[in-house]
């Protein structure tokens, strides 16, 4: 069966960014999706379309068909104090922050912490937005869609490449679903 529209896929996957390991998916835990329905970022989807069980191939994805360029004016200040309990914030700190809908969580990354002004400065681009990334991806199935699933429009929960929640700015409408994956804070997000 071939990756097509309407067909749940399963894939395994290694993403580099300038030849640096950002996420392996884990043994066994398969990244699944549905696809034709945008769960993932447009230039992994494309290269995916007709391929087969069993196959593997690399890819390198512009950030226009990844996570997308990045927007400087997706930064902004917030009181220390929503980060009471962190004891020690520092720049390069990711967190999950619930969308301004509501509907889908985001990685926020810290920019800066003024102590004087009890402020912190976040960045909501997503932590992939404006890099290139290389996958090697392995598909490890490929089947029909049950008929929640294509009324959903996903599968349960997509693993790393959604393409939603990585990118703020353009709230998910391929992107209705990201849960996101932010293996960035410790070591690198789902």
């Amino acid at each position: 069966m071939q990756v097509a529209k309407g067909k749940v896929v399963a894939i395994s996957y290694t993403l580099r960014t300038n030849g640096v390991i950002r996420y392996i998916s884990q043994e066994n835990k398969p990244l699944e999706y549905l696809h034709g329905a945008g769960n993932i970022i447009p230039g992994l989807e494309k290269a995916l379309e007709g391929k087969a069980n069993g196959d593997q191939f690399s890819i390198t994805v512009p950030p226009e068909e990844g996570y997308g360029a990045r927007d400087e004016t997706l930064q902004q200040k917030v009181p220390a104090e929503i980060f009471r309990g962190v004891k020690q914030l520092e720049p390069g700190m990711q967190f999950q922050a619930q969308s301004e809908d509501n509907k889908r969580l985001e990685t926020v990354t810290i920019v800066d912490v003024d102590e004087e002004e009890q402020t912190v400065t976040l960045d909501t681009n997503h932590p992939l937005a404006g890099q290139t990334l290389e996958f090697d991806v392995i598909v490890n199935s490929v089947r029909e869609a049950t008929e929640s699933e294509l009324e959903r429009g996903y599968v349960t929960s997509p693993r790393v490449p959604e393409r939603a929640r990585y990118r703020p700015s353009e709230p998910p409408t391929h992107d209705h679903h990201e849960h996101d994956h932010s293996h960035d804070h410790h070591g690198h997000n789902h």
